[in-house]
């Protein structure tokens, strides 16, 4: 279910998203930097600083995980099942592998998602003919029209 491409996407992409479901039934949507396969149908992500999405997944482990390239718009959405790890082997293996991949802060516990569905994101500019090298190049020179207007 995680193939290459998707593996390839997860290490290159720093940023991502997790979607809870609170207490009272609306969204909770949280930035997640720390997003990983584990495994063939398995992502995880550390809780650092999530108590409002640890809280929610205690209640209902019912989780989506958005992760796309802002530069090429393609990405995927992960919908599945939470568990938290906060001890044992598997929780010091995910630790060392957070370390290995130059993650410094405190990781409380991890969050393991068991992958049910994967489905791809793409922008609505594919559908009128662009690119891949279009929507890369157009992204691209609108970030460094952003940046040079507030760095210089």
């Amino acid at each position: 279910m995680i193939t290459e491409k998707i593996r390839k996407l997860l290490s290159e992409q720093k940023l991502g998203y997790v979607a809870t479901v609170s207490l009272d039934g609306t969204p909770n949507l949280s930035p997640k930097g720390t997003i990983i396969a584990w495994g063939e149908d398995t992502l995880a992500f550390a809780d650092i600083r999530s108590p409002q999405t640890m809280e929610n997944l205690r209640n209902n482990p019912s989780i989506e995980i958005n992760v796309v390239d802002p530069f090429s718009r393609r990405g995927y959405r992960f919908k599945g099942t939470a568990e938290i790890i906060s001890n044992g082997e598997q929780y010091d293996k995910l630790i060392l592998s957070y370390r290995s991949l130059g993650v410094r802060s405190s990781i409380k516990s991890v969050v393991l998602v068991r992958i049910e569905k994967v489905s791809e994101v793409t922008s609505p500019l594919y559908d009128i003919g662009y690119t891949e090298e279009e929507m890369k190049d157009r992204w691209k020179k609108y970030y460094l029209s952003f940046w040079f207007t507030f760095v210089f």
